[in-house]
C-alpha cells in the first residue's frame, strides 16, 4: 500500500515532535506545523531524509554552528528562519 501525501505529512508531523532532545522537539515541531501543509511528495522526503541525520548535526546545523550538506543547506535555512528565539536570543 502506497502513502499518501497527507498521511506522510501527518506522520512527519510526529516524527518531528518525538525527537532525542528537546531543543529540537521545539525546533521541528514548530518548523513542521507550519510548513509541511505546503510541502510536495519531493519535499516531504527531503524533510524526512533530514530527520534520519543526528540531532545533534541538525541543531548545529540550524543554529548556524556548523554548515548544513549542500542538500539540506535550503530546508536547514528555511527552519532556522523560524527558529529565532530556540536557537539564539530574539532580535531587539
Amino acid at each position: 500500500m502506497t502513502e499518501t501525501v497527507e498521511i506522510a505529512r501527518k506522520r512527519l508531523i510526529m516524527r518531528s515532535m518525538r525527537r532525542g532532545i528537546k531543543e529540537m522537539d521545539l525546533i521541528l515541531s514548530d518548523f513542521a506545523s507550519r510548513a509541511l501543509r505546503g510541502y510536495d511528495a519531493d519535499q516531504l522526503a527531503l524533510y524526512e531524509a533530514l530527520l534520519d541525520e543526528s540531532d545533534l548535526d541538525i541543531y548545529h546545523w540550524v543554529s548556524g554552528q556548523s554548515g548544513a550538506p549542500d542538500r539540506f543547506a535550503p530546508l536547514v535555512s528555511e527552519i532556522s528562519a523560524g527558529a529565532t528565539g530556540l536557537t539564539r536570543p530574539h532580535a531587539t
